[in-house]
This record gives C-alpha cells, sequence and structure tokens, in this order.
C-alpha cells in the first residue's frame, strides 16, 4: 500500500489551501510539512490534520539572488523577498515566504510578530501552484 503522507499530497491539500500536516495517532505530536513516520518513536501510526494558519516568526532572512521560481514571481536584487521560519500555534515550525514586511528594511521585521497564513498563488490552469506563505496580522 502506497504511504497517503506524501509531500505531494501536502501540495495537493496546499493547491486547494488547506494547510496540512500529520499528527501521530499515538503521542499527539504534529509535523508540519508531514511526516508519514515520527522520528522520535519511528510509529507510523499518523493521520492527516489540519492547521488553523497562524503563528509567529521565530527567524527571517532577505533574499536579494532568487531562484528561478521566484524570479518568474517579479523577485530579484531590485525587488527582494523575505522567507522565514515561522512557529505554527499547534506547534511545528514551517519555512514559507513573509508577506506584509519591508524587506528594505529588515531592522523593522521583528522576531516573534504574530502571522496568519496567506496562499500565494501562480501561474494559471493547469499550471496553477499554491505556495506557502504567511503575512503580518
Amino acid at each position: 500500500m502506497e504511504n497517503p503522507y506524501t509531500i505531494k499530497a501536502y501540495l495537493n491539500f496546499l493547491n486547494e489551501h488547506r494547510l496540512m500536516g500529520t499528527r501521530d495517532i499515538k503521542t499527539g505530536e504534529t509535523f508540519l510539512p508531514p511526516r508519514p513516520v515520527n522520528p522520535n518513536t519511528h510509529s507510523t501510526s499518523m493521520e492527516w490534520v489540519e492547521f488553523g494558519g497562524k503563528g509567529v516568526l521565530e527567524a527571517f532572512s532577505i533574499v536579494y539572488i532568487a531562484p528561478t521560481a521566484m524570479i518568474d514571481a517579479g523577485y530579484s536584487r531590485k525587488n527582494p523577498y523575505c522567507v522565514g521560519i515561522v512557529k505554527t500555534e499547534e506547534g511545528p515550525m514551517v519555512s514559507a515566504l513573509i508577506l506584509g514586511v519591508d524587506p528594505f528594511h529588515p531592522e523593522s521585521i521583528k522576531i516573534g510578530a504574530p502571522l496568519e497564513i496567506r496562499f500565494d498563488d501562480r501561474g494559471d490552469g493547469d499550471a496553477k501552484k499554491t505556495f506557502l506563505a504567511f503575512e503580518l496580522i
């Protein structure tokens, strides 16, 4: 039987504007991105769980030299963007694009700032992809 707790499934949920992770049925530990196995106990008793979409900024970086996907989205040395680590209300931390901040003034970006999920849709039709982003509340 194929494992349903894959990154492909996670990305499909993002395309549906749902932030899904996994929870160990035995311990209650949650994971984001999803994991098919609890790395602490090696349990495979997992289930999908939907995250509420709120968290706080734990760390960030401003990116001036972007990978191709971000260049295609309009980012460049003249239009940098912020990426960060978000600690979700449920506990797990996840990397995401951070919106609503000024990448030209990183000193104004505060660790611990409250964030809310935003789904960053790019492309059209079958080429549409949704990327995980959070925005200052």
